[in-house]
């Protein structure tokens, strides 16, 4: 079996495949000082639970956002599971052409939402990956990396307005009730909700404008679920999309 794993600034989210078939996945928040054997140790109890071992995987890969954890889960592969574990990362067999100025810069799960893109349609495609930060990445007809658009996250923008605002309370995300608040929580939410929804919608219609063509969209992340019923240009949803690209870019690159 093998193991695919997307550490992300806000979550980790990991699963296992057999071939193409993903049989389990879980998301733990990511914590930066996490050591390689407090990472064997989440694991082995989360495979425990689902019946399965170490001895169960002998592949892996991992993409990650947080340079610190790279390391930890590459020592943990080697001493836990007892094989190197792939990092994606410069030098990773992708199958697409990149046209970034300086494709070092591309963030690993941009690349790996990227393959699994380009594997799901023939076209031109954009996928919207609301994390962290939301990211678009952009790919074209003829399967060329063109690179995309990075904006602050939700709550990262929801807690900058509730931290910068003296009077205004701490709130939850949650679908709005109506664009017309009735009070102020339901103000706020109305207001990060519909507005991010619209900016999501402005961007991607400038994508198809410089594109030259419209293009399928896809959206993954957490947060997709609570943003994408709002938007009109998104096509599908599909949370597990970064770890169809990490099981990709394996096969690949074995």
């Amino acid at each position: 079996m093998l193991l695919v794993v997307d550490v992300g600034n806000t979550q980790t989210h990991f699963g296992i495949v057999r071939g193409d078939e993903l049989l389990e996945h879980w998301r733990f928040a990511t914590v930066r000082s996490s050591t390689a054997d407090q990472i064997g140790a989440a694991l082995r109890n989360l495979l425990d639970l689902r019946g399965y071992s170490f001895g169960d995987i002998d592949g892996s890969i991992v993409s990650s956002t947080v340079p610190q954890l790279e390391p930890e889960w590459l020592a943990m592969a080697e001493r836990y599971l007892g094989h190197r574990m792939l990092a994606v990362g410069p030098g990773t067999k992708t199958g697409l052409a990149i046209r970034y100025d300086n494709p070092r810069e591309i963030g690993a799960d941009r690349l790996v939402n990227a393959v699994a893109m380009r594997d799901r349609f023939s076209g031109a495609a954009v996928c919207v990956d609301f994390g962290t930060a939301t990211t678009f990445d952009v790919i074209s007809d003829q399967g060329e990396y063109l690179g995309g658009a990075l904006m602050t996250g939700i709550e990262i923008s929801l807690e900058a307005l509730t931290e910068a605002g003296a009077r205004l309370p701490k709130v939850e995300l949650a679908p709005p009730k109506s664009v017309i608040g009735k009070n102020t929580i339901d103000a706020i939410r109305s207001g990060v909700v519909y507005g991010y929804a619209g900016a999501i919608d402005a961007i991607l219609r400038r994508l198809y404008a410089e594109l030259g063509e419209e293009a399928d969209v896809i959206a993954t992340g957490g947060l997709s679920g609570l943003v994408v019923p709002y938007t009109e240009e998104i096509d599908e949803v599909d949370d597990l999309l970064t770890l169809t690209g990490l099981r990709l870019l394996y096969q690949r690159n074995r």
